[in-house]
């Protein structure tokens, strides 16, 4: 998930406290936005639109992370960067959710299903899940090794892109129709124009 693997040892395995504390928030609020709603159609649209939210934000805090510390150096941001691993597999453990969810949706309501989606978002959105897939399995040491730091750049690097330019076509084709999309569309514009500035100035650097 775009991150530099760490060792294996203590500092590894305290980070992992974060993934499972996100991944217990992301679970808990589905099950409560279900819940409410009593499981009906709208209720399970309610998850596939928050999980769709809570993917994109992760995505974005692991995507912008290295570039993030790089240009504003604290303490927050220095968290962000050694804890985007973590952050990564979180987003994609959302994701995992918003799939399910997507899949409830259209068994229970295959017409409405059907005039929610198109084409497109099939074409795109099953080859970033594709890349999801192929990204957490390369994002543990063992894997990593096995795949060689060259191929696991280039497919963390792909991926990562492939990713964001799907979430920006899936709430870019929103926004003009409502505005609670604008701000995710400028997050994602955001965090591209960051990591742009930040490969500028290594570049310059180095």
């Amino acid at each position: 998930m775009d991150i530099i693997a760490p060792p294996l040892a203590t500092r590894a395995t305290s980070r992992w406290r974060l993934f499972w504390l996100l991944a217990a928030i992301i679970l808990a609020l589905s099950v409560l936005v279900a819940f409410r709603g009593d499981f009906s159609v709208e209720a399970v649209r309610e998850v596939v639109r928050l999980t769709a939210q809570m993917s994109l934000l992760l995505f974005c805090t692991a995507f912008s992370a290295s570039a993030l510390s790089q240009r504003w150096p604290s303490a927050s941001t220095l968290f962000l960067r050694r804890h985007r691993r973590q952050i990564g597999l979180a987003f994609a453990f959302s994701h995992g959710v918003h799939a399910v969810a997507l899949v409830i949706f259209s068994r229970i309501d295959p017409g409405e299903f059907s005039n929610a989606t198109d084409t497109p978002m099939f074409v795109f959105g099953g080859l970033a899940y594709l890349f999801i897939i192929a990204m957490v399995a390369t994002s543990f040491d063992r894997t990593a090794a096995w795949l060689g730091p060259r191929a696991w750049r280039i497919l963390h690097s792909v991926g990562s892109y492939d990713i964001w330019l799907t979430f920006l076509i899936a709430e870019g084709k929103r926004a003009p129709h409502d505005v609670y999309y604008w701000p995710y569309v400028a997050l994602l514009v955001a965090v591209m124009v960051i990591r742009w500035r930040s490969r500028k100035t290594r570049a310059a650097a180095g």
